[in-house]
């Protein structure tokens, strides 16, 4: 069984950094693309970033050059180190695990999420 799950939420001020992690388990992460999303109440999941099982990194403009993707495989650990947090990053952030070779924006290319983790940033 597939099992992802998502560590590092909490708190920051503005201007504050933050990384998070995603465990996965039940499947070689070296099989998968893995990417981030995030949910705001009220808003509908967005992608922040992608990285596929090359390592090829793709970000959602809103967060490209303050948000940084990468992988350990031999961790089965995804990580998305945040730096300069703002109010707008304040969400519900999800991994995610994908069949194909390098991710995507969409979530429907996306098998398996996570339970997601917190994050919310005070100004």
């Amino acid at each position: 069984q597939v099992q992802l799950v998502e560590s590092g939420g909490g708190l920051v001020q503005a201007g504050g950094s933050l990384r998070l992690s995603c465990a996965v388990s039940g499947l070689a992460l070296s099989s998968v693309s893995m990417g981030w999303f995030r949910q705001a109440p009220g808003k509908e999941r967005e992608f922040v970033a992608r990285i596929g099982r090359s390592g090829s990194t793709g970000y959602a403009d809103s967060v490209k050059g303050r948000f940084t993707i990468s992988r350990d495989n031999a961790k089965s650990t995804v990580y998305l180190q945040m730096y300069n947090l703002n109010s707008e990053d304040t969400a519900v952030y999800y991994c995610a695990a994908s069949t194909s070779y390098t991710g995507g924006m969409a979530p429907r290319l996306y098998n398996a999420w996570g339970q997601g983790t917190q994050v919310t940033v005070s100004s």
